[in-house]
């Protein structure tokens, strides 16, 4: 059975940084794209950053410049670092596997605030 596990969220003031990992296991997650995405509560969830297999990367325009996604493909594991937080990123952020069929982490709540 696939499963994805996100650890790192926690608390942090404006400005402050957090990273983010995500573990696969149960398939082979090295050769698929996975990504990031959040959920605040009462908005849609929305992409944050995703990377292939290859290592290119994108970002969605809110976290350019801030976030940094990367991935060691031996330990099945992804990354987010989190750099200058704002309180509008907190979230719940999910990791997620491209394969042909979609894998959802539970989620690691982050939560930026004063």
């Amino acid at each position: 059975q696939v499963q994805l596990v996100e650890s790192g969220g926690g608390l942090v003031q404006p400005g402050g940084s957090l990273r983010l990992s995500c573990t696969a296991s149960g398939t082979a997650a090295s050769i698929y794209t996975m990504g990031w995405h959040r959920q605040a509560p009462g908005k849609q969830r929305e992409m944050v950053a995703l990377i292939t297999n290859r290592g290119s990367t994108n970002y969605a325009d809110f976290v350019k410049g801030r976030f940094t996604i990367s991935r060691e493909n031996a330990q099945n594991t992804v990354y987010l670092q989190m750099n200058s937080l704002e309180p509008d990123d907190t979230a719940v952020y999910y990791c997620k596997l491209y394969a042909p069929r979609t894998y959802w982490g539970q989620g690691t709540q982050v939560t930026v605030s004063s």
